[in-house]
């Protein structure tokens, strides 16, 4: 069977020298019982090649079995593929074959087989070299006779090297490689399949084929087409469905595609890229520090003035709350030699733009700190609370408010404090 056969045989669309390079690698591989790996961008076909290649061998008449693998759970894929035995796990009320016992004499397509499970990859190597396996749960050894085909749109060498897929796995599955090329590189396929996708969704919806002008034609060929083929069909449905002119113009067609940047695909991430994310982030972290010591040295010149007795010092409620926990962290230490190394850790504030290390305090201001009994920080806050429940004649909402804590918290300082 020739090329030409082979494309009207399954539909398929196109005369780029890849595309039928790849098919003629398909027909050529198709006796033997090599395994196969198609690899190639999202969208551009590669479930036809192992089609391909089990029609023209002498497994046809076999089981063809395709199995998504990005589809199924990590925690049943053994069971799906290699079965299992009853009671090997939850849920297990029987033994059931998995797809290479199915599969036994035919083929089987592992389409996405770069998301396998790593124990997973282990059983699969072990079929590829033996043609055995063991169901989950059992000890017993199974021979099955199955044809491999594979297919990944992920950069395996990529995959290798960040350890996500085993190196001699790959070698296993690849032993004949064939690749599709993008849509973006078949210019001349571009209207054929428009063609083609139209005339197939006219008959669906009982409706006349949607037609391009010349200037939609160029504009069609001119974009890049990142959902490939898969995104090219779904355009040409929304516009059999939608429009009522059945001439589309360029301007009409643009409307239908989306943005070169808005289709979310991986790019690829430079040396220098990394370096500038790098710089940046170290950047930030610099200036994350500064802000720290700016608000330790704020805060330190703010108990000092409290500590000095200016009971004048107006605290907005945020104040309030980071004094309440620094209070509840250090009540026992001594108020006086806090005053002291306060006064001598606060620097004048530094300009961020011409620092060049970070220093958030002077490493010997806890060296001063001691304890001491006579006067705490406590006494301080019990202060603060008395007068404001003065201020506002005992009412506590109004005095919480004043604090700059909740009513529940004054509450229990009052009851910690035994204040009437």
């Amino acid at each position: 069977m020739n090329i030409q056969q082979i494309k009207q045989r399954f539909g398929i669309i196109g005369n780029t020298p890849r595309l039928n390079r790849a098919l003629e690698v398909a027909i050529q591989v198709a006796p033997t019982d090599i395994s196969v790996l198609v690899t190639g961008e999202s969208g551009t076909g590669k479930e036809i090649i192992p089609q391909v290649i089990h029609s023209l061998s002498a497994r046809k008449h076999g089981s063809y079995i395709a199995v998504n693998c990005g589809a199924i759970p990590e925690g049943t894929i053994d069971s799906e593929l290699f079965g299992h035995e009853k009671g090997a796990f939850t849920g297990a009320s029987g033994s059931r074959k998995g797809y290479f016992e199915e599969a036994d004499g035919g083929t089987i397509f592992l389409d996405e087989v770069a998301e396998l499970p790593h124990q997973t990859q282990v059983r699969l190597l072990r079929v590829l070299e033996t043609g055995e396996f063991i169901r989950v749960g059992s000890s017993k050894v199974i021979k099955t006779d199955v044809r491999v085909v594979a297919a990944t749109n992920e950069n395996m060498a990529e995959a290798i090297r960040k350890e996500k897929f085993r190196e001699d796995l790959l070698y296993r599955l690849s032993t004949v490689p064939i690749q599709l090329p993008p849509l973006r590189e078949r210019k001349e396929d571009i209207h054929l399949l428009f063609r083609k996708f139209a005339a197939d969704f006219a008959e669906k919806y009982r409706m006349p084929a949607i037609k391009l002008e010349d200037s939609a034609v160029f504009e069609l060929e001119k974009y890049s087409w990142p959902g490939n083929i898969r995104q090219l069909k779904n355009i040409v449905e929304q516009i059999s469905v939608i429009e009522n002119d059945r001439s589309i113009s360029a301007e009409r067609l643009s409307s239908y595609l989306p943005e070169e940047g808005e289709v979310g695909l991986p790019s690829v991430i430079t040396k220098e890229d990394k370096e500038k994310d790098s710089f940046s982030d170290r950047e930030l972290m610099y200036k994350f520090l500064f802000d720290m010591k700016r608000d330790l040295n704020e805060l330190k010149k703010l108990v000092i003035e409290i500590l000095n007795g200016d009971n004048d010092v107006n605290l907005t409620g945020t104040q309030r709350d980071v004094l309440n926990r620094v209070y509840s962290d250090i009540s026992n230490e001594d108020s006086r030699k806090l005053l002291e190394s306060g006064k001598r850790d606060i620097q004048p504030e530094e300009d961020y733009s011409t620092a060049h290390e970070p220093t958030i305090v002077d490493s010997d201001y806890h060296e001063h700190v001691e304890v001491e009994e006579s006067l705490s920080l406590e006494e301080r806050e019990k202060e603060f609370i008395k007068k404001a429940l003065e201020k506002h004649n005992g009412k506590r909402k109004d005095a919480a408010k004043e604090l700059g804590i909740s009513e529940r918290t004054l509450y229990r300082k009052i009851k910690e404090y035994n204040l009437k």
